[in-house]
């Protein structure tokens, strides 16, 4: 994966995706078959003893390898299609509300797939990215992970645009902050382009959220995401291209699941949801207690990291603690390696874990490496859900999660309606963050839709490519 936080994934099983690496192992098999590397000496040959038809040979040559080369992966993805429509019809027998899942043959090959919420017309998407990309006419460079998962990404976008299952209609799309709407510990500002397309999902009658972790409770709270989304929030209170009912289908829910904000046309920004106006049953159920002793212990547990490591000298960094999160992060210009904070949010995800799950029968050790081989990230005590993730230059840790908090935006927006929620079918979550460990976006992957974006400017070209087809789709 291309991120601005590289990791040698190869070496890392827990910062890849079994998923896409499987489909990449597909394509390298045509690749090699069909490339025809073994013929590039008489090709050359050929064209010397014929200069004056050389570029026409060598351009036919290049069209028939392409062309084979593009129907053995279509042939690839149009299997792996199959594979993944009777994975969702076994799985439309098991209970929508449970966590289980069918034993299909796609995940007997790929045991860590999860459930599908669409269709996803990979054919359609690989033909899309190949016309871009030209992934079929490469002779020495194999399909890659980004190429595959940018196949993805545009798989699901056409499911959610296309209309052809009426389940799967685009109602809300979510978004992660730095990285995805903007640069890392910067700003969504009125010059990017990503607030115009922003607007034009809002003028189709979409719910736009951000679900960040970022949290700042109370009307307070609201001042700080006009900080990060200036550009946004002046737009929406300037432009009579929406609604005012479009407009305040903008919102924001910060600290993962903690704090829900919504724009109000009266104030020109953002205002302040109380927490019993959304929150999900089983988060008005946490015990308030538990909370405490478990930000307590993370607390204690990243001091002696931070100690550990001798974070704690020269003011290099310092410990934030808040209602709901506490994270350290960098000061003074220092930047903590991508080793020390892959090994701090592993360290703090093996504590929660034995908090949790009630290991505390172990070695309260401080080193927490007896622990390593069955480490989670994001887990669950009862009801209780907490989540610790690398920032790519700090770690947090954060009560709650994404999935919640997606859930709760799909509960919230249609309890004064009287229809039913917006379901994980009509729900779009876009984040620079899927990787199974030390990454806060994966979690959505539970309650909708997801896309995996690298940069702000992936973001932007798959909100054209979303827009674009909403507006070639068929009208009701």
């Amino acid at each position: 994966m291309t991120s601005r936080y590289r990791v040698e994934y190869a070496l890392k099983k827990h910062k890849r995706d079994e998923f896409i690496e499987w489909i990449k192992s597909l394509l390298a098999v045509p690749f090699v078959l069909h490339a025809d590397l073994e013929n590039y000496e008489e090709i050359y040959s050929i064209t010397n003893e014929h200069e004056k038809e050389a570029d026409h040979f060598l351009e036919m040559h290049e069209q028939t390898l392409a062309k084979t080369c593009s129907e053995r992966y279509i042939e690839v993805f149009m299997d792996v299609e199959k594979l993944i429509d009777s994975t969702r019809y076994l799985d439309s027998f098991i209970d929508d509300g449970s966590n289980n899942v069918s034993r299909s043959r796609l995940r007997q090959l790929v045991p860590s797939v999860g459930k599908f919420f669409t269709r996803l017309p990979l054919k359609d998407a690989f033909e899309i990215e190949d016309k871009k990309k030209h992934i079929s006419r490469r002779r020495l460079v194999s399909p890659s992970f980004n190429d595959v998962r940018a196949i993805l990404n545009t798989a699901q976008v056409l499911a959610l645009t296309s209309h052809a299952d009426p389940n799967s209609r685009l109602k809300l799309i979510t978004f992660d902050g730095d990285v995805t709407l903007y640069d890392d510990g910067k700003n969504l500002y009125k010059e990017s382009p990503l607030v115009d397309c922003l607007v034009e999902l809002l003028a189709n009658d979409i719910y736009v959220a951000v679900v960040t972790a970022a949290g700042y409770p109370g009307e307070a709270g609201a001042k700080e995401y006009h900080k990060r989304l200036p550009g946004l929030i002046e737009v929406l209170g300037t432009t009579d291209q929406l609604t005012n009912q479009q407009k305040s289908n903008f919102l924001v829910m910060g600290g993962e699941s903690n704090y829900l904000f919504r724009y109000d046309c009266e104030i020109r920004g953002l205002r302040f949801i109380e927490a019993e106006q959304w929150y999900l049953p089983l988060m008005r159920d946490w015990d308030v207690n538990k909370i405490h002793n478990i930000m307590d212990a993370s607390y204690d547990h990243l001091v002696h990291l931070q100690k550990k490591f001798c974070l704690d000298q020269d003011e290099k960094t310092t410990i934030i603690r808040k209602e709901r999160s506490l994270g350290i992060i960098p000061t003074n210009g220092f930047r903590i390696s991508r080793e020390i904070l892959e090994e701090i949010v592993l360290s703090l995800s093996s504590r929660l874990h034995d908090m949790l799950y009630a290991t505390s029968s172990l070695p309260k050790a401080k080193d927490e490496s007896h622990h390593f081989t069955s480490i989670v990230t994001d887990v669950s005590g009862g009801d209780l859900r907490v989540c610790a993730f690398n920032g790519g230059a700090d770690v947090w840790v954060d009560i709650g999660d994404k999935s919640l908090g997606v859930e709760a935006l799909q509960h919230y927006l249609c309890k004064d309606s009287g229809k039913p929620p917006i379901s994980k079918s009509e729900s779009l979550h876009i984040g620079d963050q899927f990787a199974s460990v030390g990454a806060n976006d994966y979690k959505a992957r539970l309650s909708a839709c997801t896309v995996w974006i690298a940069s702000p400017k992936e973001t932007e070209e798959i909100l054209f490519h979303l827009i674009d087809f909403l507006a070639k789709a068929p009208k009701d």
